[in-house]
């Protein structure tokens, strides 16, 4: 029973993976700002790209950090021509993608990322009072415990 009431109460605190579909609904194509929808987005270990786009009209190509700058597609670089790429972000850190078609890396067909190992803690209010203050440093967790704590007395 114990167990059950500590699941329950940090369950809310639990990460769940996101999907993130890169271009929103333009998908993977020339004429879009990969830089400023990467700043709109937050991508955490265990989150997942998705890359949309007519092949073979574009292509991916993972490269490390100075091939990226220099659009340039090396030997050793990763090349996924499936149409519907599915990357699983397993490790933190940097990634970098652009399309190896023609000129569309240099046309602005490119995004980076980092990768970060844990979700980034959502700002709180300021609190006002002690509750406030208490919530404020537990985040709904304390509530939460104290709500199930009282239900147990219930029971």
């Amino acid at each position: 029973m114990i167990v059950a009431v500590f699941a329950v109460a940090f369950l809310p605190v639990l990460a769940v993976a996101t999907e993130h579909m890169v271009g929103d609904d333009k998908g993977w194509t020339l004429n879009f700002n990969y830089t400023a929808w990467a700043e709109t987005n937050q991508f955490v270990v265990g989150d997942t790209l998705v890359f949309k786009y007519g092949s073979p009209a574009h292509n991916l190509v993972e490269v490390g950090g100075a091939d990226f700058v220099a659009c340039t597609q090396t030997a050793g670089a990763v090349v996924r021509t499936s149409g519907k790429d599915r990357l699983a972000l397993d490790t933190a850190g940097r990634r970098w993608f652009f399309c190896g078609v023609g000129p569309h890396c240099k046309s602005g067909m490119k995004l980076k990322i980092t990768v970060l190992d844990t979700a980034e803690p959502t700002p709180q209010p300021a609190p006002t009072n002690r509750a406030g203050k208490l919530q404020g440093r537990f985040g709904g967790t304390a509530t939460a415990v104290t709500a199930l704590a009282a239900a147990m007395l219930v029971l």
